[in-house]
């Protein structure tokens, strides 16, 4: 069986895209919509912007959808029998399943950057990775500290989990993680604390237009980030979208359970190969094809 599956936030670079508007008439035309949709010029940005201007999450998180969204639609060699994304890439995930039609979830996904740049710059706050040490240890470290926030944000693979929180609760939990014997982490350049508590404004301004969107019976199975598991339901995949935002995402878990569920080749849509090389940290046996 095949999945298709869709990069978050970080994947962007100056350019993105650019090939693809250049040699598939359908491309061109999906960039100009999206410029008409969102009221800016978003292609100008991805195709020509500077690496800072790329980084604001209320620019990335659009042209990152965008940029798969595109691929997927031009690439794909036919339909998938299971779809995910990593964080931001659920969206894309559920306009290549068809429970959100492209106008929709671009309108989301520019929604929740907005939402989330917002909640970012309510406190000093941000993520830090954790390799190569035991996930038991990090969460048994995280609950240690009580004074501040900090949480296991992404389940990436079995040696990279991501924590999430106050500036101040990830210096106290990579202090206690560096007694405990972890020997590689390191604070990433984000701008916040990405699917934790502290996403709570975020998830409360999407959340009404969560309820006033249209979600539609999908083709195929979306994994999704809050549960890991297969869901085909448009109510449930609402309220799984819109819980992911302070929730982990249960990547590694994902995968494992879409391996299980039969899913013999990853076929992967965006700009990067980021979640082959994740896949395959998972489970060597599956193929992995970024495009």
């Amino acid at each position: 069986m095949k999945a298709y599956v869709f990069p978050g936030q970080g994947a962007q670079f100056s350019g993105m895209g650019h090939d693809l508007y250049e040699q598939y008439p359908l491309a061109k035309e999906l960039f100009q919509q999206a410029d008409e949709i969102l009221g800016f010029p978003l292609s100008e940005t991805m195709f020509h912007g500077t690496e800072e201007e790329l980084k604001q999450t209320k620019v990335t998180q659009p042209a990152v959808f965008l940029h798969a969204y595109v691929a997927f639609r031009c690439l794909a060699d036919g339909q998938p029998d299971m779809v995910a994304g990593h964080s931001l890439g659920e969206f894309t995930a559920l306009a290549a399943n068809g429970c959100l039609t492209f106008e929709d979830a671009l309108l989301l996904v520019s929604k929740r950057a907005h939402a989330m740049q917002r909640a970012c710059e309510m406190c000093e706050s941000g993520m830090a990775v954790v390799l190569k040490f035991d996930d038991a240890i990090v969460e048994e470290v995280c609950a240690t500290i009580h004074d501040e926030v900090v949480v296991p944000a992404n389940y990436n693979s079995p040696q990279q989990l991501v924590i999430s929180g106050s500036i101040r609760g990830l210096e106290l939990a990579m202090d206690k993680l560096r007694e405990a014997g972890a020997k590689r982490m390191m604070m990433l350049n984000v701008g916040g604390a990405f699917h934790s508590p502290l996403m709570q404004p975020a998830q409360d301004e999407l959340a009404e237009a969560i309820r006033e969107t249209r979600f539609h019976e999908p083709s195929c199975p979306v994994y999704q980030n809050a549960t890991a598991t297969a869901s085909t339901a448009p109510d449930t995949i609402r309220q799984n979208l819109l819980s992911q935002l302070t929730h982990p995402v249960w990547w590694t878990q994902s995968v494992r359970q879409m391996i299980a569920d039969g899913a013999g080749s990853f076929q992967e849509f965006g700009p990067g190969t980021t979640l082959c090389g994740l896949i395959r940290r998972i489970d060597l046996s599956v193929e992995t094809i970024g495009l």
